[in-house]
């Protein structure tokens, strides 16, 4: 025998021979697939969470950024006043406890102002101007995307400064003002002009000024109002107009007791900054009960640690000097609030209504094609468009939630939708992936890591001053909470497959291009499927 060659039958080299093929038997095979994360599927602003996270959970927090930063132009803001519904939706909280997105999220946002990084501009100028009226969460965002697509952007805001209901409605120991200041500077520093004190009346004459496009972004500034029969009433503010007065100085002496009237997250901000104005009581009177309430519930519990007292089921009905009779209320089988005929009194010098609020549109009703419901709301289709071909409207001014993640997501769609109509297109949203469940995961695989904690501030400086409650991640703690990102739904490259397969079957292409099967040699048994922990791997059935 040649010993020089080794013999057919156990020949090392399988493509030798036919009958080493394995897969034409098969009745299903694996397929790498891509599903949508549940983070990102519940982020009003339409984030790649886990694309950043990746980065981040690397060390590479510049790389992070900048992946935030297409969706997204204030990160230092948004992680300190997103509601982050990401992790409400986050599979890990069925395994532990959520990752903390919104805390990794701000790391990034303040890191990238301690190292002064600049986000990348996409394509060349167009030649098309942009007008956006309010200088708000939703058009600073508007103006970022469309600059980022070449546009030529203007806003133009009626206020002092910038920053809208960020500046006037959020109080400074939610989001510090240096923080707002500085990434509203980086989004003006890429070439948006501002024009502050500048109140936009006519839509047809701004138009005529060679703009090809607006898109209005009109803040929720006007207070609702109640009516409350008063013999001699005594001080009454309204929630907004306070606010802004504590922002600029201008915030007047409340007395020592208050009573701030609702129950959404401004009525919480309110009596929170009474306390920190001196005031001895701060209360609050709300007609449903915690159930119902419109504020977000760590907004009430904050408020109650702060020594906050919320009279739930409870509505005024009748003011005499700083005398407040109030009513007792139950909840009927509708939820709604029903009179019990019960009623007892409450002191208080000052009463606060925070009893929500609406955008100012009184401009727009003047504009032919542009509908106006009554309570202020406009009238856009799928592309943010009104009845007026090239005025666009978002954020507060449009049905839907008032939060500033909703607002920053209209403005990228806004920006979005007012490229293709400026290139004489259309914006077509692409297909959604299937949404990657916890059930599709093999958490086997991960270890238990409870979510980091965020150090507070005390409550004795809580109650005393405006210095910002939540201190933030560390770079230790900041890489700790990425790693914990399970990758739901997408390959991160872990082998699995690949060890796990009998067959060799599954080909690594390389680091960053995960890998492929070999059809040839997979005997579809659905192993590697099963012992993915992501989820990104799906058993198909075979062709004919």
């Amino acid at each position: 025998m040649n010993g020089d060659k080794l013999p057919f039958a156990i020949t090392l080299d399988p493509g030798s021979s036919l009958h080493n093929h394995t897969g034409s038997w098969r009745s299903e095979r694996p397929v790498y697939v891509d599903r949508m994360p549940p983070c990102n599927n519940a982020c009003p602003a339409g984030e790649n969470i886990q694309n950043w996270l990746f980065h981040a959970e690397s060390g590479d927090y510049a790389a992070a950024w900048q992946a935030l930063m297409r969706d997204n132009p204030m990160p230092g803001v948004m992680g300190r006043v997103c509601y982050h519904t990401c992790e409400t939706a986050c599979n890990r909280g069925q395994l532990d406890e959520s990752v903390s997105i919104h805390a990794v999220e701000r790391f990034l946002g303040d890191y990238a102002l301690r190292e002064g990084l600049v986000p990348q501009v996409d394509a060349p100028p167009s030649g098309k101007r942009v007008l956006i009226v309010g200088a708000g969460p939703s058009g600073l965002s508007a103006a970022y995307h469309l600059t980022r697509l070449g546009h030529a952007v203007t806003i133009r805001e009626a206020g002092p400064m910038a920053g809208g209901m960020m500046r006037f409605g959020i109080p400074k120991y939610r989001l510090p003002r240096d923080v707002l200041d500085a990434e509203i500077a980086r989004i003006l520093a890429m070439g948006v002009t501002l024009e502050l004190n500048t109140k936009v009346e006519d839509i047809d004459a701004a138009f005529a000024e060679g703009f090809d496009a607006i898109f209005t972004a009109v803040g929720a500034h006007l207070a609702k109002r109640t009516a409350i029969p008063a013999h001699a009433a005594g001080r009454i503010l309204d929630a907004v107009t306070l606010l802004k007065q504590v922002e600029l100085g201008e915030a007047p002496q409340l007395g020592r007791r208050v009573i701030v009237y609702g129950g959404g997250n401004t009525a919480m901000d309110v009596a929170r900054t009474v306390r920190r104005m001196g005031a001895d009581d701060a209360m609050i009177v709300y007609r449903r009960s915690a159930k119902e309430m419109p504020a977000h519930a760590i907004e009430a519990q904050e408020a109650e640690d702060e020594g906050v007292l919320i009279h739930w089921l409870r509505t005024i009905t009748q003011i005499d000097a700083t005398t407040f009779t109030v009513e007792k209320m139950r909840i009927d089988a509708d939820g709604r609030p029903q009179p019990t005929g019960e009623f007892e009194t409450l002191e208080a010098d000052t009463l606060v209504l925070a009893l929500g609020q609406d955008a100012d549109t009184g401009f727009l009703t003047r504009v032919p094609g542009v509908a106006v419901a009554r309570d202020g709301v406009v009238a856009v289709d799928g592309q943010m468009m009104t009845g007026r071909p090239g005025l666009f409207a978002g954020g507060d001014m449009v049905p839907s939630e008032r939060t500033v993640t909703v607002a920053v997501g209209h403005g990228k769609k806004a920006a979005r939708n007012i490229d293709a109509f400026l290139r004489g297109g259309q914006y077509e949203k692409g297909a959604q992936p299937e949404l990657a469940g916890y059930d599709r995961l093999n958490t086997w695989y991960y270890d238990d890591a409870p979510q980091s904690v965020q150090d507070q501030l005390s409550m004795v400086r809580r109650q005393s001053g405006f210095d910002e409650v939540t201190k933030g991640l560390t770079e230790e703690t900041a890489l700790f909470e990425a790693r914990r990102c399970l990758s739901c739904g997408n390959c991160f490259e872990c082998d699995n497959c690949y060890g796990v397969c009998p067959d060799n079957a599954v080909i690594k292409l390389g680091p960053g291009n995960r890998f492929r099967i070999d059809y040839d040699y997979c005997k579809g048994c659905g192993i590697c499927a099963t012992e993915c922990p992501c989820g990104a791997i799906q058993m198909v059935p075979e062709q004919a």
